[in-house]
């Protein structure tokens, strides 16, 4: 039988032991996001998405909307966010078993340090920067464009940059910025010289491939002209036994305001209504034949279908596969 000062120890070193465990509790550490990739297969070829990081946009980039519209939108897509309309910045991998191609490459640094992520996530992801050997680049905007070098190096030594002639000439030509209103011009310039940065030890190398806008097609990757946003912008389509999924590039930069008024230009439109219809047109048809897309600025990883809803869209993610 127990004394009565053994039980008062039993007591004391229980407490003693609930006080340290609620002590830890309350020191628990919040580990950090798992790395940014998802793989995704279609027949034999995997797609892998790659997440730079996470932007987010004044509200007033948006055009054509007003305040109280804006905000009823984002509300109805939980989407209402203090630091500005949340945004993902994407890449993507096609791995056809004897190729790896690349859409896109991020923005590296062009923007600050929560972008930039892409190319460790793809070392996460199980890939290595060396075997990329085919790079298209949707259109040449920095957040594209910027990741695929970093202080005149090559990030994918083994890659061909595939570049609309169109889109080269636009920001490569030194008369495109005369053309220009004068309060455009500075802004412009400092694109055209991050865009150099970024191509510089590939046109070295002689890896720079331009396709006109009669091409239609590089091997299994279809050319889909998508102008608007740039001159030269397009988007790709892989088809890939049986199945296909199209890279949308930049018709798209908001799955709440753009999906629910598609008719909603974004101030980085070159040329807004241009734009704009290439965003109708393009949704119309993605709707009507169930088509996966891919698209660098919608949320992570960016994969999913467009669902026609009278006169407006929904965004429908990708259920996750494991």
């Amino acid at each position: 039988m127990k004394t009565i000062k053994s039980i008062f120890l039993t007591l004391a070193l229980s407490t003693t032991g609930i006080t340290a465990q609620a002590a830890e509790s309350t020191s628990i550490s919040a580990p950090k996001q798992v790395a940014g990739y998802y793989h995704h297969q279609i027949g034999n070829t995997q797609i892998t998405a790659l997440l730079d990081g996470t932007n987010y946009l004044n509200p007033a980039l948006f055009k054509g909307l007003n305040e109280t519209q804006k905000i009823e939108i984002l509300k109805k897509y939980a989407a209402v966010n203090d630091k500005g309309i949340q945004t993902s910045v994407n890449a993507f991998l096609i791995n056809t078993g004897k190729q790896l191609l690349m859409i896109d490459s991020g923005a590296a640094s062009c923007f600050g340090t929560h972008l930039g992520s892409i190319y460790n996530n793809l070392k996460a992801s199980g890939y290595k920067p060396t075997q990329v050997n085919g790079i298209f680049l949707t259109h040449l905007h920095p957040d594209h464009v910027c990741g695929i070098a970093n202080n005149g190096v090559a990030n994918y030594p083994n890659a061909n940059l595939h570049i609309s002639k169109t889109e080269y000439n636009y920001w490569l030509n030194p008369n495109t910025v005369k053309k220009l209103p004068k309060d455009k011009q500075i802004g412009f310039l400092a694109t055209v010289e991050k865009i150099k940065a970024a191509l510089a030890p590939y046109e070295a190398a002689k890896k720079i491939k331009l396709f006109s806008d009669k091409s239609l097609r590089f091997g299994d990757v279809e050319f889909k002209p998508s102008f608007g946003h740039t001159p030269g912008h397009y988007s790709f389509k892989l088809k890939a036994d049986g199945q296909d999924v199209v890279f949308i590039g930049d018709i798209v930069h908001s799955h709440s305001l753009q999906f629910e008024k598609p008719e909603t230009a974004i101030e980085f439109d070159i040329d807004p209504q241009a734009a704009i219809q290439t965003r109708l047109q393009h949704f119309a048809q993605y709707a009507q034949d169930g088509q996966l897309i891919a698209a660098p600025h919608l949320p992570f990883p960016g994969l999913g279908y467009i669902y026609k809803h009278g006169v407006s869209y929904q965004w429908m993610p990708l259920h996750f596969k494991d």
